[in-house]
């Protein structure tokens, strides 16, 4: 990726190592990675957005990476990671921006456009339900709670990290690898993964966004209808999230689309790269359209 430069962005009393690429003076889009990855996650969608004339920021989120890493679980509820993305949007200048999230970063996504709607242009999500839909389903669909076990498993102590860390985290690229697509992830890029996890703390961070469920992450997120546009975009594959989950996030949304991809897991914008690109530029022009 050519001008790709890294900054260290002060925001909400942390500091976020963040991928920057694009005109300086372009409309921003934040991309926002999820569980367990980090900027590095959306390297087939940065270029694709600077050709398009966006100023395109990819932080490692806080807890990931190079970014800072509290200890307390307490540091890692949806409004406090919600902050941290409107500091970082100040940051260049602006007021809003574009925001993409998947996974965990998704959920910040939704968070950020539920709660302060002023600083999102426009939502899109990847693979990752409005927060309200998943208690939802989770009633009515015994699966979905067999498909989210692993999430009861990281609320113990210690073990978690000993376990995933074992033999230079060889559960988490075995995870990640079964759950793709076969030869989605190179071996440099699971290289480039493990380095990342390595990171002092980061372990323990990362695990500590799904700690903090229990400090009431879904009860900060309020139940009324997204009034921005918002396109949510699923790989139908999703060993960990199902398709009703998608299909419900959209009672949430006054203006919302749902696009389905099919040979894709949750790791779309890995195997679907061009597919995922193409929808959202499809999706940004259409309101930009809209807008004149």
């Amino acid at each position: 990726m050519e001008n790709l430069s890294f900054q260290y962005i002060q925001t909400n009393g942390i500091t976020l190592h963040t991928a920057v690429a694009g005109p300086e003076d372009g409309p921003l889009v934040v991309l926002l990675h999820g569980f367990p990855e980090f900027w590095f996650g959306w390297k087939n969608q940065i270029e694709p957005l600077t050709e398009l004339g966006y100023r395109v920021a990819v932080p490692d989120q806080r807890g990931y990476n190079l970014s800072d890493k509290p200890q307390d679980i307490g540091s890692y509820t949806l409004d406090l990671l919600r902050d941290d993305i409107v500091g970082l949007i100040g940051h260049f200048g602006k007021t809003s921006a574009t925001v993409i999230g998947h996974d965990w970063g998704g959920a910040v996504a939704w968070h950020l456009a539920a709660t302060k709607p002023a600083y999102v242009d426009k939502l899109i999500v990847v693979n990752i339900p409005h927060p309200k839909a998943m208690p939802r389903v989770m009633k009515r669909n015994p699966l979905q709670w067999a498909r989210s076990s692993y999430i009861a498993f990281f609320q113990l102590p210690d073990l978690p990290e000993k376990m995933l860390a074992a033999d230079y985290f060889k559960t988490m690229v075995g995870s990640l690898v079964s759950t793709s697509m076969p030869d989605t992830f190179s071996d440099e890029e699971l290289a480039a993964y493990r380095e990342a996890w390595d990171q002092p703390g980061a372990l323990t961070a990362m695990l500590n966004w799904y700690r903090a469920i229990r400090h009431g992450n879904v009860l900060q997120v309020p139940a009324q209808k997204i009034g921005l546009p918002v396109r949510i975009i699923w790989g139908v594959g999703d060993q960990f999230l199902s398709t009703e989950l998608a299909k419900e996030s959209l009672d949430f949304c006054e203006d919302g689309e749902l696009v389905l991809v099919g040979e894709a897991t949750h790791w779309v914008h890995h195997e679907q790269a061009h597919i995922l690109n193409m929808l959202i530029k499809q999706f940004l022009n259409e309101e930009k359209a809209a807008a004149l």
